[in-house]
């Protein structure tokens, strides 16, 4: 039987959006640079790569083909975007290990990417019969997050606890240099503008590290945000995942192929699921995901050595953990996006190579990705760590 394994990974750092390193870089050059140190690192022949199947959420057109030329691919390799709000980069990965399970292809690119500063928060219109029958299908994710505080009793004090946390978790694994052999160095054109005269200019820039942590957050800083929606919310600037760029890709193939060849992969896609919730309280989507996932495998949560659920917002992650009793010290243990940030098409793609990459320095051997998404949703993903 065929099995799909991952053999290398490759990121850019994040940049905070609008104001960070990549605010004047489109998504897919943001991406071929990611697909292009995949590659490479993989050590396989750039014409073997079948396929190119990216997740992005806020941009239009295929981002996927445009960031495999760019990545110096031959015409010969294809290229196919997906959209699954939060979840599209692991989505893209599955997608990337059916191709090389299923249909025999030998090389194919999993990854995601998404540029906030350049095109915004998406959109597309609206149905009215959907509207009709689910008019919380639009209610927007901040609001979703409110939701769920409120419904299960997540209180502002626990959410600003657990953000702490992902900031100091992420301030320790960026100096420990827990994250450097994932990020590649990117040179890039920065706009800036002048905060007197609001004149705008562009300057070299070069992004090769996360920059939208702040390790000086304190839970008194935090107490001190206000509610974004205002008076009786929860949700704050600082417990909810930042809006940032980046991309991020992996390059999977047959295990036997990989094993002649041999290469030292990073671990093996086991399987992945999904499963739908109430479009208001979208951020519980892991919690009924992830079951689906272990059970089709015959696992129980204490059977998973390390977790990576998406911090969308301290309310959901937390409600997410505490509900499916993860144990706390095999969480989000180097922080999530609450302190890293959340190009959304890109994150999958980088929790899936950050869980292998700790997973292997924590001796761990099954690893989980899984995330809450826009709509009414929730991924999972499981992996083998070699």
């Amino acid at each position: 039987m065929r099995q799909a394994v991952i053999v290398s990974y490759a990121r850019t750092g994040l940049a905070k959006a609008t104001r960070g390193g990549f605010n004047n870089t489109a998504s897919m050059t943001m991406l071929g640079h990611a697909i292009e140190h995949a590659v490479k690192r993989s050590k396989v022949d750039p014409a073997e790569v079948e396929d190119v199947i990216a997740g992005c959420v806020a941009a239009h057109g295929n981002q996927a083909r445009a960031a495999a030329l760019l990545a110096g691919l031959p015409v010969t390799t294809s290229g196919v975007t997906l959209h699954r709000a939060c979840s599209s980069g692991l989505n893209a990965i599955a997608n990337a290990a059916h191709h090389v399970v299923e249909e025999g292809a030998s090389v194919v690119v999993g990854c995601g990417v998404d540029s906030i500063s350049m095109i915004g928060g998406g959109g597309g219109g609206r149905d009215d019969a959907l509207a009709a029958k689910y008019p919380d299908f639009w209610m927007p994710m901040i609001d979703t997050a409110d939701v769920v505080a409120k419904r299960y009793n997540i209180s502002r004090e626990y959410q600003d606890e657990y953000s702490l946390r992902s900031q100091q978790l992420m301030a320790a694994a960026q100096q420990a240099g827990k994250f450097k052999d994932e990020i590649i160095s990117v040179k890039t054109k920065m706009k800036v503008v002048d905060k007197a005269t609001k004149a705008e200019s562009i300057v070299d820039a070069v992004v090769d590290r996360d920059e939208c942590n702040r390790p000086d957050t304190t839970l008194a800083g935090l107490a001190k945000l206000e509610p974004v929606k205002g008076a009786g919310k929860f949700v704050t600037a600082g417990n909810a995942s930042q809006l940032s760029d980046g991309a991020a890709a992996v390059v999977v193939m047959e295990a036997k192929e990989a094993e002649k060849r041999g290469l030292q992969p990073l671990g093996a896609f086991k399987g992945w699921a999904i499963a739908g919730c109430q479009p208001d309280e979208m951020g519980i989507g892991p919690v009924f995901a992830i079951p689906r996932l272990l059970q089709r495998h015959g696992l129980r949560v204490s059977d998973i050595d390390l977790w990576e659920l998406n911090e969308a917002f301290a309310s959901q992650c937390l409600y997410c953990r505490d509900k499916l009793d993860i144990d706390p010290a095999r969480y989000n243990v180097n922080g999530g996006s609450i302190a890293i940030g959340h190009p959304f098409g890109m994150t999958g793609a980088r929790l899936t190579g950050h869980a292998l990459m700790e997973g292997k320095r924590r001796g761990a051997k099954k690893v989980v990705v899984s995330m809450c998404i826009g709509g009414g949703m929730g991924a999972a993903g499981l992996f083998e760590v070699f």
